[in-house]
C-alpha cells in the first residue's frame, strides 16, 4: 500500500481538504474502474469531464479525490486536492506511484508528424540486436524485452506509460524508445517522465482537428524539446525548415541530422532500389534494406541516437545494415506475376507524397502505380482535398475509399476528398467506398511488373465503421485478392 501524501510529490496543490497521511490501493482517472481506497483524478477530457463523475468513484470506494474544482458537498471522511492542472497531477502521481521508473533506464522520446513508429520501432530492433534488454512503447505495439502488449494510443496515459516502464525496469531493460505525439505532450502525459534525449522527425499538416492552428502544433512539439534536462540530447532533423525552431530554447546538447545541409549526422544517396539503399553516413558507406528518402533521414536519427547513447559508429552502422522495416511501414509483396503491393501507414499529406516519390524514384515507368487511399472520420478535415490532390497527381490510377469513417458518412468524407481533384485529372480516379472491393478493384486493374500502393492504415488490422471495429488487415487482403485473382 501507498501512502497519499507520497504519490503528491512535485504535484502543484492548490488546497487540502482531509488528510493525506492515508493508506491508498491504487490511482484511476476512468470512475468506473475505481475500488475500495483507491485515489480518484478527475480529468476534463474532450468527449466527457471527471468532475462530474465524482459522487459516482465516491460511492464506488474512492478514498482521495483530485480535481481542479472543488464539488459544492465535501463528504466527509474523503480527503479533496484541489490542484492547479489535473493532467499534470495525474503525471506525477502516476510516476510516483510507480516509484519514479523513468529515472532507471534510458528513456528515449520520438517526436514529429511521420517517422516516429519506425524509428522507436527500429532502434529497439537495433539494440535488441546489440544485445540490451529494450523496451519499446509505440503506435504498433508496447515490448518489454520480449513480451509484446497491445497498444491503444501512439502515447499512451500517464498511468499506463508508468505501469510498463515499471514492468520494464522489473524486467532488467536499459533501454526503451517512445513515441511522443502532440495530443500527449498537450494533455501532459509524459511530464513527469525523465528522458535522456529527444529526436525531432519533421512537421507537416496533421492533427489540426485537435490544434486549432499549425503554429500551437508546432509549439507543443517544441515544447517536449523545452523541458528536456541538460543532461539529455536533442537531435533535429536540420532539413525540415521546423528543426532549427524545435531547438531554440532547450538546453539539452544540441545534435542535427539531414540530407541536403550540414549537420551533426550527414548522409548521400549513392544508390535507391526496391531493394534499399546504399548510403554514405558521414565517412562510411552503408547498405540498408530500407527503401525511399525519408528512410534515409530515419536511418540518420537512429544511427545519431546510437551514437549520444554511447555506442561504436562502426558497431552503429553494422547494425543499421541488419535492421529490418517495420510493419505497415512500406511493407511490400511481390505477386507471381510481378505486381508489387505495396502497404504504408501515409495518412497525412507529406507522407503521401513521400511514399509515391519514393515509388516514382525506383520504379522503371513502364509499369502503371495505382494507388488506394482514403480518409479517417472525425478527423483533420482540411487534408482530405490535399490528400486526393496528392494521390491522383502522383498516381497512374488512384482509388479514393474508406479509411476508418469511425461515426461519419464514408461517402461524405469521399466528397470532401473528391474536392481536391483536379479536372484533368479525373479520368485517372475511381471513387469506391467499400476498402475491399477499392482493393479488389486496384488488384483487377494491375497488370503484371505494375505496383499498388495502399495508403493509410498501415500495421492496423481493423476497420471503425459506426464505431464498430471489424478485423480488417490491408497486407492480408491484398495478397488473399491477388492469388484468388491468380497474379
Amino acid at each position: 500500500m501507498k501512502v497519499l501524501k507520497d504519490i503528491l510529490y512535485k504535484v502543484a496543490i492548490e488546497s487540502v481538504t482531509g488528510s493525506t497521511e492515508i493508506a491508498i490501493h491504487k490511482i484511476d482517472f476512468d470512475s468506473r474502474k475505481i475500488e475500495t481506497n483507491d485515489v480518484f483524478v478527475a480529468i476534463r477530457g474532450s468527449l466527457s469531464d471527471g468532475h462530474d463523475y465524482i459522487s459516482k468513484a465516491i460511492q464506488l470506494g474512492a478514498i482521495a479525490i483530485i480535481c481542479d474544482t472543488l464539488p459544492e458537498i465535501l463528504e466527509k471522511g474523503i480527503t479533496y486536492i484541489q490542484v492547479k492542472d489535473t493532467n499534470s497531477a495525474l503525471a506525477f502521481m502516476a510516476a510516483n506511484y510507480f516509484g519514479n521508473p523513468s529515472e532507471k533506464l534510458k528513456l528515449v522520446g520520438v517526436t514529429g508528424t511521420n517517422g516516429k513508429t519506425t524509428i522507436a520501432s527500429l532502434l529497439f530492433q537495433l539494440f535488441e540486436n546489440a544485445g540490451f534488454k529494450v523496451g519499446l512503447l509505440s503506435t504498433v505495439k508496447i515490448m518489454v524485452d520480449k513480451t509484446e502488449y497491445k497498444a491503444t494510443h501512439t502515447t499512451p496515459d500517464s498511468i499506463t506509460i508508468n505501469h510498463y516502464l515499471n514492468e520494464m525496469i522489473e524486467a532488467g531493460v536499459t533501454h526503451c524508445f517512445m513515441e511522443v505525439s502532440s495530443h500527449g505532450i498537450h494533455q501532459k502525459r509524459t511530464e513527469a517522465l525523465h528522458f535522456v534525449g529527444g529526436i525531432f522527425t519533421n512537421l507537416s499538416h496533421d492533427h489540426l482537428d485537435y490544434h486549432p492552428t499549425f503554429a500551437e502544433y508546432r509549439d507543443v512539439k517544441k515544447s517536449f524539446f523545452d523541458s528536456l534536462p541538460k543532461t539529455a540530447f536533442a537531435l533535429s532533423n536540420i532539413d525540415d525548415k521546423n528543426g532549427a525552431v524545435m531547438m531554440q530554447n532547450t538546453v539539452a546538447r544540441k545534435r542535427t541530422y539531414a540530407l541536403k545541409t550540414y549537420a551533426d549526422f550527414k548522409a548521400i544517396i549513392l544508390e535507391s532500389q526496391m531493394s534499399g539503399l546504399l548510403l554514405k553516413v558521414n565517412d562510411n558507406e552503408i547498405w540498408v534494406k530500407l527503401i525511399g528518402t525519408f528512410n534515409a533521414y530515419n536511418v540518420l536519427a537512429i544511427y545519431g541516437t546510437a551514437i549520444e547513447l554511447g555506442m561504436e559508429s562502426l558497431e552503429a552502422l553494422r547494425l543499421l545494415s541488419d535492421l529490418e522495416s517495420v510493419s505497415g511501414r512500406f511493407q511490400y509483396v511481390v505477386s507471381e506475376s510481378n505486381i508489387t503491393a505495396i502497404v504504408d501507414y501515409a495518412h497525412t499529406p507529406d507522407a503521401l507524397e513521400n511514399v509515391l516519390k519514393t515509388i516514382e524514384d525506383v520504379r522503371t515507368n513502364n509499369e502503371q502505380l495505382i494507388t488506394v487511399v482514403g480518409c479517417g472520420g472525425n478527423r483533420d478535415t482540411t487534408k482530405r482535398p490535399i490528400m486526393a490532390k496528392i494521390a491522383t497527381d502522383l498516381s497512374d490510377k488512384a482509388i479514393l475509399t474508406s479509411d476508418n469513417p469511425r461515426n461519419e458518412n464514408p461517402e461524405t468524407i469521399l466528397d470532401e476528398m473528391e474536392v481536391g481533384v483536379e479536372p484533368q485529372n479525373y479520368k485517372k480516379m475511381l471513387r469506391i467506398t467499400d476498402r475491399k472491393q477499392a482493393i479488389k478493384t486496384a488488384c483487377q486493374l494491375a497488370q503484371p511488373n505494375d505496383i499498388i500502393l495502399i495508403a493509410g492504415k498501415g500495421h492496423e488490422t481493423y476497420q471503425e465503421v459506426n464505431g464498430v471495429r471489424h478485423h480488417f488487415d490491408d497486407m492480408e487482403t491484398v495478397k488473399e485478392i491477388l492469388e484468388q485473382l491468380g497474379k
